[in-house]
Order: structure tokens, then sequence, then C-alpha cells
């Protein structure tokens, strides 16, 4: 007891012991995204965060994310780039980050996919070959062993090297598969089809001979075997460019501006390709070169796999889908012309043949899904997220 009577809790020799004062409620833990809502952001995206090489690589992120310019707003910044910016800024590093492993495996990678891309316009030969030399029974196994043969080719070069789809991207074969299928068998044989159906027939089934009822045009489904490898080259050559410019680009207009040429570019040298393949298949098999119908399907072929590649499957299985349904309806109309009283059904594709020729009809049906497929390219494959994707040692 002190001086004034009252007990004191310390002991003798000893400072007494007051209570810790409390905090002020003012001074409680801010709630998190109220205060630094960038904070919050980082530790949503961390792994990217702390993978990232650069802020571009972030912006991808956020950008394949759903994060745009408007959302970025929301964080006090002008644009996704400004807001990478900041968010590279403050992720913890030690000095500078370690550069990237090369991938040890990548010259035999290389020649692995080079090999698979030339395989199935290799068997596709072989079998139009042997089409052209067997005769009765054997030539429908020599077709069948041939069909087999590339498509398990063709399966191969689409899981390997710049033709198979990003790591995390969804293909969606079993969406195309069954169409595209579709679009081939029509490019053997549904020109004269469409040609012996205005005429009243067919009256028989195809024999495999270009000089039958029901011919069967070998050269499109050659040309479209051996273009497979351009393709993959095509495709490689976006890939690369594509990641170059986005290291070295200072914002994400930037990077759209300068890949949309490439793009276009790349599709071009693609049907140069094209082209001169359709040239020298005709000549090889005395077929006339459809340049139309061959032109406009492989670019819808290769347009579709170029968005399957970089993850966007959705639009190019619509498109497949759809020109492989109005292939489908166009010889379906001339026949159902012919009941009674249903000839104005057979109109617009007997006009379309008049004025085009049989060729014309699917040439119009594929130029206008590839040209779509085109403009959806143009703005889905100039984003910085449709590349930002580490290359495959490919």
């Amino acid at each position: 007891m002190n001086e004034l009577g009252e007990f004191t809790t310390g002991t003798p020799g000893t400072p007494d012991t007051a209570p810790p004062p409390r905090r002020p409620a003012a001074a409680a833990a801010p709630r998190r995204g109220a205060v630094d809502p960038v904070k919050t952001l980082m530790h949503r995206h961390r792994d990217l965060c702390e993978r990232a090489v650069d802020p571009l690589e972030i912006a991808a992120g956020l950008e394949a994310h759903g994060v745009t310019d408007r959302t970025a707003a929301r964080f006090r910044h002008r644009d996704v780039f400004s807001l990478a910016e900041e968010m590279y800024a403050r992720v913890p590093r030690d000095a500078d980050p370690p550069p990237r492993p090369a991938p040890t495996a990548a010259p035999p990678s290389r020649r692995d996919w080079a090999l698979l891309a030339l395989l199935p316009g290799v068997l596709c030969a072989a079998t139009v070959a042997g089409l052209r030399l067997t005769h009765g029974t054997t030539t429908p196994l020599v077709v069948a062993g041939g069909i087999l043969a590339v498509t398990l080719a063709l399966r191969a070069a689409f899981r390997r090297g710049p033709l198979s789809p990003h790591r995390g991207a969804h293909p969606g074969p079993h969406r195309t598969g069954a169409w595209t299928c579709w679009l081939l068998v029509y490019a053997a044989l549904g020109d004269s089809l469409l040609r012996t159906a205005v005429g009243g027939g067919p009256d028989g089934l195809p024999d495999g001979t270009p000089d039958g009822v029901w011919p069967v045009a070998t050269a499109p489904l050659l040309t479209l075997a051996l273009a497979c490898a351009p393709a993959a080259w095509c495709a490689r050559l976006l890939a690369v460019r594509a990641r170059r410019r986005l290291n070295t680009s200072r914002g994400l207009e930037e990077f759209a501006a300068s890949v949309q040429p490439l793009l276009l570019g790349t599709c071009a040298l693609f049907l140069c390709a094209l082209t001169t393949l359709a040239t020298l298949c005709a000549l090889a098999v005395g077929e006339p070169a459809v340049y139309a119908h061959t032109l406009t399907l492989g670019a819808l072929l290769f347009l579709a796999r170029l968005l399957t590649v970089h993850g966007f499957t959705h639009v190019p299985a619509v498109a497949i889908g759809a020109a492989g349904a109005a292939e489908a309806l166009a010889p379906a109309t001339v026949f159902a012309g012919r009941l009674p009283g249903c000839g104005f059904l057979a109109v617009p594709v007997e006009s379309l043949i008049v004025a085009w020729g049989p060729a014309g009809v699917p040439a119009l049906i594929c130029g206008v899904a590839a040209l779509t497929l085109l403009i959806h390219a143009t703005r889905t494959l100039t984003r910085a997220s449709a590349h930002a994707i580490p290359d495959q040692p490919c």
C-alpha cells in the first residue's frame, strides 16, 4: 500500500506495470482491396506476376483473364499495360530475373514436326498412285488403307509442332472432325455429283476413275494433304514473329497494330504455296486445276486450325459446320427439285452452276466461311493473350 492508501500490484523495488493502451479503432487493419486494390489483384494473379519476365507478359495474362482498359480504370490506371507495369514493379525479385531456359531438344523436335507435316502428303500421293495402278477388288482395299493412313498421319501432325494446340487450349476435335471429313469428301466427289445431278443422274456409284459417270477428283485432296507442310511452317512463322513482337512492344495497341499485317501476310503466303501445289498436283494427276474450290477450302481449314491452335475453337467449329451443311444442302435441293411442284428448290443451285460451273457452289460457300474466320482472326489473334502462352518446344 502506498502513501495514499492504495494497493499496488507491483513488487518492491520494481516499477508498477500498467495495462497496455488500447489501439484506436481507426488504426485497425485496413480491409483488403479498399485501400490498395492493386495489391489484391496481385494476390489474385500471384503466379502470373511471379513468373513474368516483363510487364507486357502480365498485361497479356490479365487480358486473357478478362481484364480490360475499363477494368484498369477502376484501379486508377489508364489501360491494362499501365496496370501491368505497376504490378511488375511491385513484385519482389532478387536482382535480375533468371533467363528462361532454352529447350535442349529443340533441333530434333523441329525435325520431328517437319517430318510429321510432310507425312500426310506423302501417304496421300502413294494412295493416289495406288488408285491409278490397281483395278478390280484391289482398288477399294488400297483406298481404304490410304484413307486410314492419311487420317492417322494428320492426327499425328496435329498433335506435335506448330499445328498442335497450346497448353491449356481445348482443341475440340469432336466438334469439327466429322464436318471436315465431309468437306474433303465433297472436294473429291461433290462437283461431279452436282454436274451429273443437274443432268438427271447419277446412274451409279463412283468407280474411282476420272472417266466414269461419277468421276473422283484426286487433285484437290492431294493438294490439301501436301499443304499440311506449308501450313505448319506458316503457323510456326506467325507464332515466332508474334512472340518476338510481344517482347518488344510497348503496349497492347502497338502489339495489335504490328501483328495484324503479320497475320494477313502469313495467310497470303499460305495461299501462294497452296496455289503452287494445286498447279503441280493437277499436272501430276492429269486433272483440271479447280483453283477456286481448292483455295477457298484450304484457306478455311488453315484459318480454322490457326484459331484452334491459339485456343479459339467455337467460331471455327461453327464456320466449318455451316460450310459442311451448306455443301450437303446444295445437291439435296437439286434432287428435291425433281419432286412434283418443287422445281423452285433447285433454281438457286442450278443458276450458280450455269454462271460459275459446279465448282462455283462450294467455292462460294467456303469463301464466305473463310472470310468470316479471317475477320474473326484479325480480332482475336492480334491480342497479346493469344500469344502469351510460352512456345512449345517445336
